[in-house]
């Protein structure tokens, strides 16, 4: 009876680090709870961009480290229409969010549309300062070869 208790909770425990958008996992060693987690998300307005991002994940911890990095780029179509229905303000919008920590920390990515180059501009940061700083990357999709490139920026 005790041997099929630890199996399910070793079980459940694998089961709960499965995630459908996680494409990779890799250990930081045998003495640690600690994995980097590599997820693929989708631009849910821009589906012609995909972004990669890896994040620690701190297994049996209340809280996860903020590091974090992300690669985004053209994987599909991106048409004029996806590009007009996406928020051109200078904050641009989150399209992705995660939870890091009881303690209300999250991981976020917002896309920001840089009119002057023609880019989709992805953001990955932190909403809780880490050793005196908020952990931050950057990735850019520039629309060029893309329907959606203009030869004349339009006006905002």
């Amino acid at each position: 009876m005790l041997k099929i208790a630890l199996v399910s909770v070793v079980a459940a425990l694998a089961l709960s680090g499965c995630n459908k958008k996680e494409v990779g996992n890799v250990s930081l060693g045998l003495f640690t709870t600690k994995d980097i987690k590599i997820e693929v998300l989708a631009d849910p307005l821009v589906p012609g961009v995909t972004c990669h991002m890896s994040n620690i994940v701190a297994n049996l911890n209340l809280a996860d480290p903020s590091d974090m990095s992300i690669s985004c780029r053209q994987t599909g179509e991106i048409t004029p229409e996806m590009i007009a229905a996406i928020d051109k303000s200078k904050s641009g919008e989150i399209v992705f969010k995660k939870s890091k920590s009881i303690f209300l920390k999250s991981l976020k990515i917002r896309r920001i549309f840089d009119d002057t180059s023609q880019s989709l501009l992805y953001i990955a940061y932190s909403t809780k300062e880490t050793s005196g700083s908020y952990k931050h990357a950057m990735s850019t999709v520039p629309l060029w070869h893309t329907l959606a490139y203009q030869e004349e920026p339009q006006p905002q």
